[in-house]
């Protein structure tokens, strides 16, 4: 049997080939999530340890493609595409995408086991350390992004909702840099959401308020650019 620490997400909104594929690698000693959308798939990322993600690219929303290349601008867990599109251009578009292997479908359970146990041997199993979820400490803060978990100097626990964990998180690991409403709302829900700029401002209000006992202002607006967090941040 493999590793048993590795997880895989499976995101497809097919549910039958989600449990397929689920149940398959289960077998073989593997952490198995799923998730029907790329909103859901983003929520897992942001609350538990990920080794890998099998992708479908055809999802309703955003494409398994966007996706991907959005994936690929930061710290992130190996891709596999799978996708019913098996032509080369197809394959040469996901892997461009920064896909790290291209699988049509259907594949065979052997295959697709040989394909996850090659990429979690290469190299880019470092890449997939570096994104597991991780403790940022800010000011005494501690955020857990594997436990959902923000807390207080004192300790205290402070509730957040999965748009403002995911929004925080956004913030955190990029200190001191300005972010764009589009860009904290693609962190939150996805390019494709049919939210407006003012649900950013509502969510920055909200967790500006949360971290109120901070006295100092944290999240700091930039007039007609969007919004920097302030304080130094580092790893716990």
């Amino acid at each position: 049997m493999e590793d048993v620490t590795h997880s895989i997400l499976v995101v497809d909104d097919d549910a039958g080939i989600r449990e397929v594929i689920a149940d398959s690698l289960r077998g073989h000693g593997y952490r198995l999530f799923d998730a029907p959308d790329i909103l859901s798939m983003e929520r897992v990322l942001a609350a538990e340890r990920v080794d890998l993600v099998l992708l479908d690219v055809l999802m309703p929303g955003e494409s398994g493609l966007s996706a991907c290349q959005r994936l690929a601008r930061g710290p992130h867990p190996p891709v596999v595409m799978l996708s019913a599109l098996d032509t080369p251009p197809d394959r040469i578009a996901g892997l461009n995408a920064g896909a790290d292997y291209y699988v049509g479908k259907p594949s065979s359970p052997a295959e697709l086991l040989a394909v996850v146990q090659a990429t979690l041997r290469r190299g880019v199993q470092a890449t997939a350390r570096d994104f597991r979820p991780h403790r940022i400490g800010f000011l005494g803060w501690m955020a857990d992004f594997s436990a959902h978990e923000l807390r207080d100097p004192q300790g205290v626990l402070v509730h957040l909702t999965d748009g403002e964990m995911i929004m925080l998180k956004a913030f955190v690991e990029r200190p001191r840099r300005v972010l764009t409403r589009d860009q904290l709302l693609n962190a939150a829900r996805g390019p494709h959401s049919d939210a407006f700029d003012r649900a950013v401002d509502v969510q920055v209000s909200r967790l500006r308020r949360k971290l109120r006992a901070a006295g100092d202002e944290l999240i700091r607006t930039i007039r007609s650019e969007g919004y920097m967090f302030v304080p130094a941040t580092h790893r716990l």
